[in-house]
């Protein structure tokens, strides 16, 4: 009887001993599959209608998009890349209770970017104009929003 009460004492008051962890990126920018799971990710919107499932929708969005931008930083896609972290934001944005763990996650992400990147990027495509891409205001921008 004594080990049964320790034991739920041990599960009643056990916290949290694992570190939030981003997902895996899903489909790039250029794979066949990826304008379907874009898709899929604005139609599962309609499934997700309570409160508590918009939030794990947006922030699962959220990370996807953030580990989507970061990978395509390291390959030094920048054009994708802030896209993606554009549409991170934008599900960042629309979650009403945020995560400690989640955001501090995000975060680490964005700092090791803003050292790993060039301040400020001149995305010049064949036979178009050059886009300027400020990197270091739009990781900036970013941090910002997940620390409000």
């Amino acid at each position: 009887m004594k080990y049964i009460f320790i034991l739920t004492l041990f599960l009643v008051f056990a916290t949290h001993a694992f570190a939030y962890t981003l997902p895996y990126p899903s489909y790039m920018p250029g794979h066949k599959l990826y304008k379907i799971s874009r898709f899929l990710d604005q139609a599962k919107a309609w499934w997700y209608w309570g409160v508590k499932s918009k939030i794990k929708y947006h922030a699962s969005l959220a990370d996807k998009y953030l580990v989507e931008s970061k990978t395509l930083f390291e390959y030094q896609q920048y054009l994708l890349a802030v896209d993606a972290l554009r549409r991170s934001n934008e599900q960042i944005t629309a979650i009403s209770s945020r995560s400690g763990e989640q955001m501090k996650a995000h975060t680490d992400v964005l700092e090791r970017l803003k050292q790993m990147l060039p301040e400020e990027f001149l995305w010049q495509p064949e036979k178009e104009t050059p886009t300027r891409l400020p990197l270091h205001i739009l990781l900036d921008e970013a941090l910002f929003i997940r620390n409000e």
